[in-house]
C-alpha cells in the first residue's frame, strides 16, 4: 500500500509461514542491518538494552521499516533505545498485575472481567510495552496445568461474564491449544464474552489463517482487539488477515497507543482511523502511554490526546473517533474532551466541534 516499503511477500512459501517468521525473528544487529541502515545510536542502544530487555522483530515487520530513516515510526516502536535504561519515572508493574488472583496466569481488576495469560511470547517486542516484565530471555507458554487451574477458578467465579485472553500475544500459541482453551471457557455458562488481544494483524499477519479463523469462530461470541499505531502498519497483508477473520464473523477493534514522535499529531491519527475503517476495523481506544519503566520518551502530555480527539470530533465520521483513556492500577479512566460549557437545573450549555455554543433545555 501507499508509503509502505514492503518486501515481496510472494518471494517464497517460507515467508508466508508464520512459524518460519517466528523461527527467523531478528535478534541481532547483524540481522537487522539486512533490513535497515542502523545509525551508531541505534547500534549502541541495541547493544546496551538487549543485555537487560528482550529484543526481537519479525522479518515481516522489519521489511516495512524505512531503510534510511531512523525516525521511521516502525523503527521507533521496535528498535531499542538507550533511554529505556535511564528512566526513573516509570514503574515496573503500572497495573499491579503481579498482585492479583491465586492463579498466577490470571488477573482481575474489574468485578465482572478477568484476564488470562496464555504465553509470554510476541511476534515482535514493542519498546513501549507495559508488560515487558513478563518477557523472558526465552519464549514460554502457560503450562496446561496452570491453564486447568485457571479454568477451575473461573468455573467458581460466577460473577465473571467476560474473559480477555492475552499474553504476550494470545495468538502465539498453537491452534490446538487455543481451541482447547476457548472450548473450556465456552463451556462455562456464566461467561458470555471471550476477547483475544493480539498485534499479529500488523506484526505477523501470516498467523491469521483460514483454519485459525474457523477455530475461533467455533466459540462465538469471540471479539478480537488489536493494536495498530501508525498507517504504515496497515498493509495488504494486514487487510487480508482482517478479511479472513471478518468472514468468520469475528468483530475487530483497535486500541492505539499514543506515542511521542510516532502518532502524536492529528493528521497521522486521522489517517490511521480512516485506514482502519477501510479494512473494517473499528477504532476503539486511543490509550495514553503507560507509566511503565523505560517508556518516558514515548509519553506525551495528557492534553495531546485531547487535542487529537477534538480535531477528529465533527471533522470525520463518528466511527473514526475512538475514546481517549488512560489505563491505571484502578482501571481505565476516560480522558475525552468535555463539551459541556455550563449547566444548571433548567438548561445545559454545550459546545460543538467548531467552538459554537448552544443552550439545551434540561427537561424530561
Amino acid at each position: 500500500m501507499d508509503g509502505v516499503n514492503e518486501m515481496d511477500v510472494n518471494v517464497s512459501k517460507q515467508w508466508n509461514d508464520w512459524k518460519w517468521q517466528l523461527a527467523n525473528r531478528i535478534e541481532s544487529i547483524e540481522q537487522l542491518s539486512q533490513y535497515v541502515d542502523l545509525t551508531p545510536y541505534e547500534i549502541d542502544s541495541i547493544k546496551s538494552v538487549s543485555k537487560q530487555l528482550r529484543f526481537a522483530i519479525s522479518p515481516y515487520y522489519a521489511s516495512l521499516m524505512d531503510k534510511g530513516d531512523p525516525n521511521c515510526p516502525l523503527r521507533k516502536q521496535m528498535i531499542p533505545d538507550i533511554k529505556e535504561l535511564g528512566d526513573t519515572i516509570g514503574v515496573y508493574d503500572p497495573k499491579k498485575e503481579e498482585k492479583s488472583l491465586p492463579v498466577d496466569c490470571l488477573f482481575q481488576l474489574y468485578p465482572d472481567r478477568l484476564v488470562l495469560y496464555l504465553t509470554n511470547q510476541c511476534p515482535s517486542y514493542c519498546r513501549h510495552c507495559f508488560r515487558k516484565r513478563r518477557i523472558g530471555k526465552t519464549d514460554k507458554d502457560t503450562s496446561l496445568n496452570r491453564i486447568e487451574k485457571a479454568i477451575d477458578y473461573l468455573k467458581q467465579a460466577t460473577e465473571i461474564r467476560d474473559v480477555l485472553i492475552t499474553g504476550g500475544d494470545a495468538l502465539m500459541v498453537e491452534d490446538e491449544r487455543l481451541d482447547y482453551v476457548l472450548g473450556e471457557i465456552r463451556k462455562i455458562d456464566h461467561v458470555q464474552i471471550i476477547r483475544l488481544g493480539t498485534r499479529t494483524l500488523c506484526t505477523l499477519p501470516q498467523r491469521i489463517t483460514s483454519n485459525l479463523a474457523k477455530i475461533i469462530a467455533k466459540h462465538h461470541p469471540v471479539w478480537i482487539n488489536t493494536q495498530i499505531n501508525h498507517p504504515k502498519e496497515i498493509t495488504k497483508a494486514t487487510a487480508k488477515a482482517c478479511d479472513i477473520l471478518l468472514r468468520e464473523g469475528i468483530p475487530l477493534g483497535n486500541q492505539t497507543v499514543l506515542l511521542k514522535g510516532i502518532n502524536d499529531d492529528s493528521k497521522t491519527m486521522k489517517k490511521l482511523m480512516h485506514r482502519l475503517l477501510e479494512i473494517r476495523v473499528r477504532p476503539y481506544y486511543i490509550f495514553h502511554c503507560h507509566f511503565v519503566t523505560g517508556s518516558t520518551h514515548f509519553r506525551t502530555p495528557l492534553e495531546t490526546g485531547q487535542e487529537i480527539i477534538r480535531d477528529l470530533q465533527g471533522f470525520t465520521t463518528g466511527f473514526a473517533v475512538p475514546r481517549y483513556a488512560i489505563s491505571t492500577r484502578i482501571g481505565k479512566i476516560p480522558l475525552d474532551p468535555n463539551y459541556v460549557v455550563s449547566k444548571d437545573e433548567s438548561s445545559w450549555t454545550l459546545r460543538n466541534y467548531e467552538g459554537k455554543n448552544i443552550e439545551i433545555p434540561n427537561s424530561c
